[in-house]
């Protein structure tokens, strides 16, 4: 992965991960047979193991693409929009290269699970209680992402 060029811009890991943590969604670049494909995604983060999880169907092109090239190149970014007058866009953001291993194992397809409850929810007890089921979780299809290079950058006023 090339340098940042503008160091003053540049964040440390821990920052990244907060940011990757904080953020809503992900974008996910893959390619199959030198054909790109970019697709965005809600996600659970763990921060200590530094691994994107992630929910799909059970078919589809986002497995097709992962099935033949595993490796996947990412985005979160935290957009704090443009500053009229200024001629300037605050923003923070992470890229990030890792690869996808598609989970078997049921009690961590659960962990999982339970990460992208917990970014996405208010009150993630509630619909940990009433969504993880036995059937839901051995029929759903996730992704886990090991992130092995990862920069981030922001500018904020």
């Amino acid at each position: 992965m090339r340098a940042i060029r503008r160091k003053e811009k540049e964040i440390d890991v821990i920052e990244c991960k907060k940011i990757i943590k904080k953020c809503k969604y992900i974008t996910l670049a893959m390619s199959k047979n030198n054909v790109p494909y970019l697709v965005t995604i809600t996600h659970g983060y763990d921060s200590d193991q530094n691994f994107i999880y992630f929910h799909c169907a059970n078919e589809g092109k986002k497995l097709d693409y992962i099935r033949e090239n595993n490796n996947v190149w990412g985005q979160a970014l935290l957009d704090h929009g443009y500053q009229q007058g200024k001629c300037n866009h605050y923003y923070e953001s992470v890229h990030f290269k890792g690869e996808v291993e598609i989970l078997q194992d049921f009690p961590e397809k659960k962990l999982a699970l339970e990460a992208l409850i917990d970014s996405l929810e208010e009150d993630p007890k509630i619909v940990k209680k009433q969504q993880l089921t036995q059937q839901s979780i051995e029929n759903v299809t996730i992704g886990k992402i090991k992130i092995t290079k990862l920069s981030g950058k922001r500018s904020i006023g």
